[in-house]
C-alpha cells in the first residue's frame, strides 16, 4: 500500500480529498477474512487408485515404490465468502500439523481417500478438518483486526507526506520564475493494476492534469464569520419585534453590515457582498471562496433546493459554505430533527463532521459534477417566533 501511495500519479494525488484516497486505499488492502458457509458444503465421492504402500497391515515385498489397489475417494467442497488469499497467511497462534485442503475458487475442497472407508471415520477425519480450519480462521481474525484497523490512518498519513512534498517541489520550482515544463508521458487516464479481491474498489475520480493551489478560505476565518453570523442571529432571536416584518434579503442586509465591520475588503472596502437575492459570498479571482444564504424554514424539500442552489454556486475545492435558517414555526423541535435526515439524504452528501452547537451542524459535501472536489457546509438554525 505504502508503495502504491509512493508511486500514485502526483496530480491524481493532489487533486483527491485525503479522506477518499485514504478510504480507498484501505478497502483495496483490507484483509477480509473467509467465513465458511458450512450450510452450503455438498459431497462428492469417484473411484480412484490408493497407495497403500505404507499400510503397515499389508504384506507388501517392495514398498520404495508405490502400491496401488482400488478405492474411493469422498470429496467434500465448502463455499466460503472473503479473501481466499488469507489461507496462506498463518495466523500468530498455530499448530505443528494445520489443516491441509485445496482452495478452488471461492471453495475449500477436502479430500479423504482410503481403501475400506466408514461412514464414521470419514464423518470424523471431515469434522475435524472443518474444525480445525475454522481455528485457524478465528486466530487469523484476531490478527487481523489490527491491521484493518491500522490501513486508514497509514494511508492518510503516507498522502499527506506525499502532498506535502509535491506541494513543496512545486513551490521551489515556482520561486525560480520559469514556467513549468509540460511532461511528454504525463498520463491522462488512471488505471487501477489488478487486485485479487472478491470486489474490487475503484480509485476515487480525479483529475490527471497539471494541479494548481485554490484560493480557500482559512478554517480561522471561516469560524469567525460563523461566529458573526451567530451573535447578529441570537439578536433577532432576542429582539424578534425589530426583526418580525423582514424578508430575506432585508435580513441578508443586516448581517452584510455585521461581517464588513469585521472583515476589511482588499479593494472596495467591502468584503461580503451579494449576488442574486439570498446570497452572501466572497470572491476571489473570480471564484465563490465562501457562501451564505439565508432562508426561512420551508421544509425538507426548500432545505433541499438551497443545498442545490450552493452547490450550483460552489465549483472549487474546499470551497466554505453556511445556510443560515430562520424558524418561524412553532415547534423548532422537529426542525432541528428534519435537518440532519434530510442532508445525509442528499446526492452529494459525504460525511458529517460535527455538531458545532445544539442548533449547528457541519457536514462534507461533493461538487454536483465532480466527486473529487469538496465543501464545507454548516447548518446554523435559529428560532424567531412570529409576533403575536
Amino acid at each position: 500500500m505504502l508503495e502504491e501511495i509512493k508511486n500514485y500519479n502526483a496530480n491524481k494525488l493532489l487533486n483527491t480529498p485525503i479522506d477518499d484516497l485514504a478510504e480507498y486505499f484501505k478497502k483495496k488492502y483490507w484483509i477480509d477474512v473467509p467465513i465458511l458457509h458450512e450450510d452450503k458444503i455438498v459431497a462428492d465421492q469417484r473411484e480412484v487408485q490408493v497407495d497403500v504402500s505404507r499400510d503397515p497391515m499389508r504384506f507388501i515385498r517392495d514398498r520404495s515404490k508405490p502400491f496401488y489397489i482400488q478405492g474411493t475417494e469422498i470429496e467434500i467442497i465448502i463455499p466460503f465468502e472473503g479473501d481466499a488469499e488469507a489461507f496462506n497467511i498463518q495466523p500468530s497462534t498455530f499448530t505443528l500439523s494445520p489443516p491441509n485442503a485445496e482452495i478452488k475458487g471461492n471453495t475449500i475442497i477436502v479430500r479423504i481417500q482410503g481403501v475400506d472407508l466408514t461412514t464414521e471415520n470419514v464423518k470424523s477425519q471431515i469434522d475435524r478438518t472443518i474444525s480445525d480450519i475454522k481455528s485457524y480462521l478465528e486466530n487469523l481474525r484476531c490478527d487481523v483486526k489490527q491491521f484493518n484497523d491500522s490501513l486508514y490512518s497509514i494511508a492518510r498519513s503516507a498522502i499527506e507526506q506525499r502532498r506535502e512534498k509535491l506541494l513543496k517541489d512545486q513551490s521551489l520550482v515556482a520561486g525560480l520564475g520559469f514556467p513549468l515544463k509540460e511532461r511528454a508521458d504525463a498520463t491522462k487516464t488512471y488505471v487501477a493494476p489488478e487486485v485479487r479481491r472478491k470486489i474490487i474498489p475503484s480509485p476515487p475520480v480525479a483529475s490527471s492534469d497539471p494541479y494548481k493551489p485554490e484560493p480557500v478560505l482559512d478554517l480561522e476565518h471561516y469560524e469567525h464569520i460563523l461566529n458573526v453570523i451567530e451573535n447578529m442571529a441570537l439578536v433577532m432571536e432576542r429582539s424578534p419585534s425589530a426583526f418580525v416584518d423582514m424578508d430575506e434579503e432585508s435580513l441578508r442586509t443586516h448581517f452584510l453590515v455585521q461581517l464588513n465591520g469585521h472583515f476589511e475588503g482588499s479593494a472596495t472596502g467591502e468584503t461580503f457582498n451579494y449576488m442574486g437575492k439570498t446570497d452572501i459570498l466572497i470572491r476571489v479571482n473570480g471564484k465563490n471562496i465562501f457562501i451564505a444564504e439565508c432562508k426561512f424554514w420551508g421544509g425538507p424539500k426548500k432545505l433541499t433546493e438551497t443545498i442545490d442552489q450552493i452547490l450550483s454556486y460552489s465549483s472549487w475545492r474546499d470551497t466554505k459554505v453556511a445556510i443560515i435558517i430562520f424558524n418561524k414555526n412553532k415547534n423548532f423541535s422537529a426542525v432541528l430533527d428534519a435537518i440532519p435526515n434530510t442532508i445525509e439524504e442528499h446526492p452529494n452528501y459525504k460525511r458529517s463532521i460535527s455538531q458545532v452547537s445544539d442548533t449547528g451542524f457541519r457536514y462534507v459535501m461533493s461538487h454536483r459534477n465532480d466527486p473529487s472536489r469538496e465543501m464545507l457546509l454548516t447548518v446554523l438554525v435559529f428560532d424567531v417566533p412570529k409576533q403575536p
